[in-house]
């Protein structure tokens, strides 16, 4: 990735708008609709993947309205470049026991699943009373690993995607909407 000299050649890189923030905003609030359905008043721990997620995460632990906590954990598979390098990392662990907890994990995007797949094993592994994995964007078609999460906003597709949280070697997090990056 070329580095970003100017605010010209930083916007010069959002190639077309995929979401709206308004697309984003309704879809949050159903999400945090069927969140409350599906816990039914009992607690959950969201659980927000770091760095990207930490937007959509922002917005979601406002639109439920059953009680909840919120926990961070980091990985990564992407480093500074607009590919997986297919090599998963967990940076930041959660810092408490989950076994008390009904866990949603809060992520940005699913793309080759890795991420998502290793992190799902090393939570269940601490016994939460139940699990389910929200993602603000699905990309299936990059799939690796048979990995689906129990509610996905939006499908996307094969395009490297900024915005709403998600970076492109850590710019265009603040954008509200969902972009298709310009590599240039």
């Amino acid at each position: 990735m070329k580095p970003v000299h100017s605010i010209a050649d930083y916007k010069g890189r959002i190639k077309r708008v995929l979401i709206t923030e308004k697309e984003i905003t309704e879809a949050i609030q159903k999400a945090g609709r069927e969140i409350d359905k599906l816990y039914d008043g009992r607690p959950i721990l969201l659980v927000s993947i770091l760095k990207g997620a930490f937007v959509f995460m922002a917005d979601l632990c406002r639109a439920v309205s059953v009680p909840c906590e919120i926990g961070f954990m980091c990985a990564k598979s992407y480093y500074e470049g607009t590919v997986s390098s297919g090599v998963v990392q967990i940076t930041m662990d959660l810092d408490r026991d989950i076994s008390d907890y009904h866990v949603v994990i809060v992520e940005d995007i699913i793309d080759t699943g890795r991420t998502l797949n290793d992190i799902v094993n090393l939570l269940k592994g601490r016994n939460p009373l139940s699990m389910h994995v929200v993602t603000l964007l699905d990309k299936p078609s990059r799939r690796i690993v048979d990995f689906k999460a129990d509610l996905s906003l939006f499908t996307i597709p094969d395009h490297f995607v900024i915005g709403y949280g998600l970076d492109c070697g850590e710019l265009y997090r603040n954008l509200p909407y969902i972009a298709e990056y310009e590599e240039g």
